[in-house]
């Protein structure tokens, strides 16, 4: 049902609406969720609903040249440098 929302209603961003999908087509809780990113403020929208955040950095994200994000989020559950290191701090 959240699916359907988001697809007829254009539902993305840090729309609260977003972040309560995933649990609810998966029939989970919120706080059993996690959401991934790079993006400290989607990380907060996530968390404000709920879920779990966990930071992973993305230092090519803008090219080369670019400066991404790559300061530490002491607000998120986890923080990883890639999805192999978040793999391997989650227990996998």
């Amino acid at each position: 049902m959240g699916l359907v929302r988001a697809l007829v209603f254009d539902v993305f961003g840090t729309d609260p609406e977003t972040y309560r999908m995933a649990p609810e087509l998966l029939a989970l809780e919120p706080a059993e969720v996690m959401i991934v990113a790079a993006h400290k403020n989607d990380l907060r929208a996530a968390q404000s609903n709920g879920l779990r955040a966990a930071f992973v950095e993305r230092p090519r994200e803008f090219g080369p040249a670019a400066r991404a994000d790559r300061r530490p989020d002491p607000d998120a559950d986890l923080e990883a440098t890639d999805l192999v290191d978040l793999a391997k701090r989650l227990g996998c």
